[in-house]
């Protein structure tokens, strides 16, 4: 594949933020028909090197070159108009818009120079049925699941006239059969001759879809791999710089010798929310992690959403220490120690504009109301305090939290909830989008929680991770909570049957 020119090279990439470089001349190649993927922890310069491509972002040094040109993009619409389609992690469309108006922005077919919908939402159509996606072109973005909407991103890049396509952590919010869906996609792509950066933090992913893997460490080029020549465990130690650490491992009871009189501290009955969840039933000890599993559509986040006031119960109550409570909103929640963290961190979690300092003492500012303002020196305090107990980088108070990567984004939004001191923690997906040991890190906090008291109830759609985390394993599907069982009593294999396994009437007339 080397003899073969680079349909993109950039050469000697840097990137200053101030006295930071978040690239450190770096070099990165993409070949025409292979999967390439880019590798590091977050805050590694990923992101920075991706926006250096596409035109998002100048470079204070460097050269980019496509099939052999020089190459300057002002903006990522110039490097659309290259060739050069981005899918990012966090879903850039407009929910207000429909499918159709979406795929097309800004790229509209026209008749006699006017906007032609009925135009639009054919061309929609065919390509959402060539994708194999059964999507309404015509409904509206917004009433679409955030998986859904991620489909809809990638169709959007496709259909434009692509020779680099890059994917930035494409597969977060896919349940199994859509990542399914998606590689096979790729492949088609790949082997039209499209060059594809394919960025995730999933390493099964990466090892089953890429040819070659570059990895970035602290804004400079660790090095570039062949996938098959490169050991999982070496990749990860060259993505940290160290030896992976270890998940603390909990002491844990099978089902059979659980303690069955130990108090729950959460108790909740016949829950039930619109079409997400019906008739639940969860019990939550002190100092226990309860992990949620379940595909897409299962009924996860509609569960979180009733357990901590972000949702209206139809049916159902909620007991905090025996006392039946009525979580009308997350505020009420948060009065009776009952806090949740979303999985759409961008828009229901930090506040990208302000700084670490204004984000991590948002909640508890609110809190205690208007006239009860926290003194600014205290504020600085506690925010300090728990920048360095999560080793959120840069340990910059003043830094706007957009700036930060993902998976500071996240610590940032967990001290927030940890400031407040609750009871109860619910997190909806808290390692999506996050690196190995960033994952590790989240992972071991949370541990290290249930182990001071607090009880968690952690949702995540890998499997593995809930079985690492959790002492008890809620599996749902359909809107139900079919099973709770010991994760000391499971594999990823038993899980996965849990999961997967159809409704005994399914198919019957």
């Amino acid at each position: 594949m080397d003899e073969v020119r680079p349909l993109l090279e950039l050469t000697g990439a840097t990137v200053r933020f101030g006295a930071d470089a978040a690239l450190d001349h770096v070099d990165f190649r993409l070949f025409p028909g292979e999967v390439h993927s880019l590798m590091g922890e977050n805050g590694a310069g990923k992101s920075t090197l991706i926006k250096a491509i596409t035109g998002a972002l100048a470079m204070d040094e460097g050269e980019l070159r496509l099939a052999g040109e020089r190459v300057a993009f002002a903006s990522p619409h110039e490097a659309q108009r290259a060739g050069i389609s981005t899918v990012y992690q966090e879903i850039e469309l407009l929910p207000n818009l429909s499918v159709a108006e979406n795929i097309f922005l800004g790229r509209e077919p026209r008749r006699s120079g006017v906007i032609s919908r009925q135009l639009m939402r054919e061309r929609a159509a065919g390509l959402l049925q060539e994708l194999g996606l059964s999507i309404d072109p015509g409904s509206l973005l917004g009433t679409h699941s955030v998986a859904v909407q991620q489909l809809v991103a990638i169709a959007r890049a496709i259909s434009a006239d692509v020779r680099v396509l890059v994917l930035d952590e494409p597969t977060s919010s896919l349940d199994l059969d859509e990542v399914a869906e998606l590689f096979r996609l790729i492949r088609e792509l790949k082997a039209r001759g499209v060059a594809i950066l394919f960025v995730s933090h999933f390493l099964d992913q990466v090892y089953e879809l890429a040819d070659r893997i570059t990895v970035l460490r602290d804004g400079a080029m660790v090095g570039e791999y062949l996938t098959g020549e490169l050991l999982r465990i070496d990749l990860v130690q060259k993505m940290l710089g160290r030896e992976i650490g270890e998940v603390r491992a909990r002491g844990r009871a099978s089902e059979d010798d659980a303690d069955e009189a130990s108090a729950a501290v959460l108790r909740a009955r016949g829950l039930s929310v619109g079409q997400g969840i019906a008739d639940a039933d969860v019990d939550l000890a002190e100092g226990e992690v309860l992990g949620v599993a379940g595909l897409l559509g299962s009924g996860r986040t509609s569960l979180a959403h009733g357990l901590t006031g972000v949702a209206h119960l139809e049916a159902g109550v909620i007991r905090i220490e025996s006392e039946a409570v009525r979580l009308d909103s997350p505020r009420h929640a948060i009065s009776f120690g009952v806090v949740y963290s979303s999985e759409n961190r961008r828009r229901d979690g930090i506040v990208a504009e302000l700084s670490v300092v204004d984000n991590i003492t948002l909640a508890l500012q609110s809190e205690r109301g208007v006239f009860r303002r926290i003194p600014p020196a205290r504020r600085r305090e506690l925010a300090a305090s728990w920048v360095d107990a999560l080793d959120i980088r840069p340990p910059d108070l003043d830094r706007p939290v957009g700036t930060l990567s993902g998976g500071n984004q996240q610590k940032v939004l967990l001290a927030r909830l940890l400031a407040l001191s609750p009871r109860v923690l619910v997190l909806d997906e808290p390692t999506r989008g996050i690196d190995v040991g960033a994952k590790v890190e989240i992972q071991n906090l949370v541990a290290e929680l249930a182990d001071n008291g607090m009880s968690v109830v952690f949702i995540s759609a890998e499997l593995e991770e809930v079985l690492r985390v959790g002492d008890r394993v809620a599996v749902m599907r359909d809107g139900r909570i079919v099973e709770t069982v010991a994760a000391a009593d499971l594999t990823a294999d038993s899980l996965l049957a849990l999961v997967a396994q159809p409704d005994e009437d399914e198919g019957e007339d």
